[in-house]
């Protein structure tokens, strides 16, 4: 007579610490795909971002299941195989991290989507404004000084003057060409694609992307004589979006940082 081999089902904390494992996995995926599917244009900007916020409620759904699971396990001494899960749950640890402090880092932030060092007189867009013109989905380039946040109208210049004192204009003591040429190699440097330069009117104009999800913002850098020296004036805006969670003033600080050193 054979024997007759009984496997019995996991208990439901293992099920529990398995299916949050799952969850984890499906959040992971989402979250990283995200921004591929906005930089090659298989979406578009607001699915993605939407993909992003289903991931990471995901990811945080499934670690706290699994974390539940898994401690009722252990303590009550069930055998199962904890690597898969223990690994789902540092990678949730890890990804939810930095969308945590992502998100933490961007409070406070007013709800911008351009920075300027002149804010009484922004440097225009001359050939970036023909290309946003083209597409009406895209942020106007003209300067706009108030933007209405349902309902509640925000002034732009005094948002950023509060928000981002540093943000001014950058003073060098050599000619405008001398400092045309600095500001040139540095946006070069940066890796940013001009799209513009004009030595003439003291004009270079560039598009730059984020890392994630491959958003372009457009850069306008004007340089003018001013006294003895030159004066660098920098604005950076988003194509798309109400706010930029402090994007362009990091841009246009990093381009003050390589003209003029600290």
């Amino acid at each position: 007579m054979s024997d007759n081999v009984i496997v019995s089902a996991p208990a439901w904390p293992v099920k529990l610490a398995k299916f949050g494992a799952g969850t984890i996995m499906v959040g992971l995926i989402l979250a990283v795909v995200s921004g591929p599917l906005n930089r090659f244009g298989i979406t578009g900007f607001l699915p993605a971002l939407l993909a992003l916020g289903a991931g990471g409620l995901l990811l945080f759904l499934g670690l706290l299941l699994a974390i539940i699971g898994l401690l009722i396990a252990n303590s009550r001494s069930l055998a199962f195989d904890k690597g898969r899960i223990s690994l789902a749950i540092i990678g949730a640890l890890a990804v939810g991290g930095y969308l945590v402090s992502t998100f933490l880092g961007a409070r406070g932030v007013p709800t911008l989507h351009e920075i300027s060092t002149d804010l009484d007189s922004p440097p225009p867009f001359v050939a970036i404004k023909a290309i946003r013109e083209r597409n009406p989905k895209l942020n106007p380039s003209d300067y706009v000084r108030e933007l209405d946040l349902r309902g509640t109208k925000l002034n732009v210049p005094d948002a950023q003057r509060k928000a981002f004192p540093y943000i001014q204009p950058v003073m060098l003591a050599v000619p405008p060409d001398q400092a045309f040429a600095v500001v040139d190699k540095s946006i070069a440097d940066l890796g940013w694609e001009r799209v513009a330069t004009v030595p003439t009117e003291g004009r270079i104009e560039a598009t730059d992307s984020t890392r994630f999800f491959g958003f372009k913002d457009d850069v306008v850098v004007r340089v003018r004589a001013e006294g003895t020296g030159s004066r660098i004036d920098i604005r950076s805006k988003s194509r798309v979006g109400l706010g930029d969670a402090g994007t362009n003033a990091r841009r246009v600080r990093a381009l003050m940082a390589r003209i003029k050193p600290e």
